[in-house]
């Protein structure tokens, strides 16, 4: 006899939640699942400013806070991204990321993770940096990717329900008892009772998309450690449409702002043709600005697992059996900028501690 379906809810429609949902949806044990994702955003509503995904450079970058949790996301996650290229939903990127603290010269942890990695030639460093390194990376065009996702998500069966949760317990009710709650709620698990992690905040990023076909390099000093005012500086050309570029930014720490600043504006054009010249061809065409936030938490993100003890009955999912009516939670949240260079390696850990305790439900 086969074993009862569990019910699954990914709680959140960002680039993580959709992730989760498509490696648990393609691995060998699906059909003992029956997914839904509930969010009050969806992949299509690229407009929105309450959830960070679409607004993201969508790249990898270097970034501070390594350790070896982080590591090994972003091994998993680089490889997967770059074995998508002939898909043309990510392209690759020559870069060139320039330093300014010999401290992050002394730590190129990432050499062996991209592609064609080399320190450069002092001769090829701008004025104001002290070093800088080469190598390929990819990028990826949110505004194609997410509805992708979501597509195939579709064919698979997996439901999309938009509603708004407010608690844990709520979101509970719909798993059913005995079944599997995934909290990917990113900025959201601040709020949403039950959880109300304190330790999540916002980074405010302003960005500009524009047409410019002669830049195809990303640049950038990096993320996570910007200036005094909050300003970062990034060149990210995307794999579709063809000579789309964004412009970045700023990296506002415990900003809500979703308000665009037009200084802050005419300040990342500005930096980022001084490292790309080409910018200020007269080809160079402004498509749009862009305000989002990116979901951090201090001290990193969170994947682990929680148990909601008590029966739950839903409108959207009647309730199922379980040993003791108790709902494994995961959660899944809390990674700022780098929510698609740990998209496919938090995914993998998520559905790890899933099927490492679903003979518990």
């Amino acid at each position: 006899m086969s074993a009862p379906v569990k019910n699954v809810v990914v709680l959140g429609a960002g680039v993580v939640g959709l992730t989760i949902a498509y490696v648990l949806a393609t691995s060998p044990e699906a059909e003992s699942y029956k997914i839904k994702i509930v969010a009050r955003d969806m992949p299509e509503d690229l407009d929105s400013q309450a959830f960070a995904s679409p607004w993201a450079g969508a790249n990898w970058s270097p970034m501070r806070g390594f350790n070896k949790d982080t590591l090994r996301r972003e091994i998993a996650t680089f490889n997967k991204f770059w074995d998508m290229i002939p898909t043309g939903l990510t392209r690759a990127l020559p870069s060139r990321v320039y330093y300014d603290d010999d401290s992050d010269l002394a730590n190129l942890w990432y050499k062996t993770l991209v592609r064609d990695f080399r320190v450069l030639e002092p001769s090829e460093v701008p004025k104001g940096a002290k070093g800088g390194v080469s190598f390929k990376t990819f990028s990826v065009n949110p505004e194609v990717y997410l509805p992708w996702l979501k597509q195939q998500l579709q064919q698979r069966g997996v439901e999309f329900i938009r509603k708004r949760m407010h608690s844990l317990g709520q979101a509970a009710a719909i798993v059913g008892a005995g079944g599997v709650l995934v909290n990917a709620t990113a900025l959201g698990a601040r709020s949403l009772i039950g959880v109300e992690d304190k330790d999540v905040y916002p980074i405010r990023g302003q960005t500009i998309i524009v047409n410019a076909p002669a830049v195809d390099e990303f640049l950038s000093f990096p993320l996570g450690r910007p200036s005094a005012d909050g300003d970062a500086t990034y060149i990210i050309p995307r794999p579709s449409p063809t000579g789309h570029v964004l412009l970045g930014g700023t990296y506002q720490e415990g900003s809500w702002d979703t308000s665009l600043d037009f200084s802050s504006a005419q300040g990342i054009f500005e930096r980022c043709a001084a490292l790309a010249p080409a910018l200020r061809d007269k080809e160079t065409r402004i498509l749009s600005h862009n305000v989002g936030l990116r979901p951090a938490r201090k001290n990193g993100a969170r994947i682990e697992v929680e148990w909601l003890d008590g029966s739950h009955k839903s409108e959207l999912l009647p309730a199922s059996a379980g040993p003791d009516g108790r709902v494994l939670i995961v959660h899944a949240y809390g990674f700022g900028p780098a929510g698609y260079q740990n998209s496919w390696g938090a995914a993998e850990e998520v559905v790890a501690l899933i099927k490492g305790n679903f003979s518990k439900l």
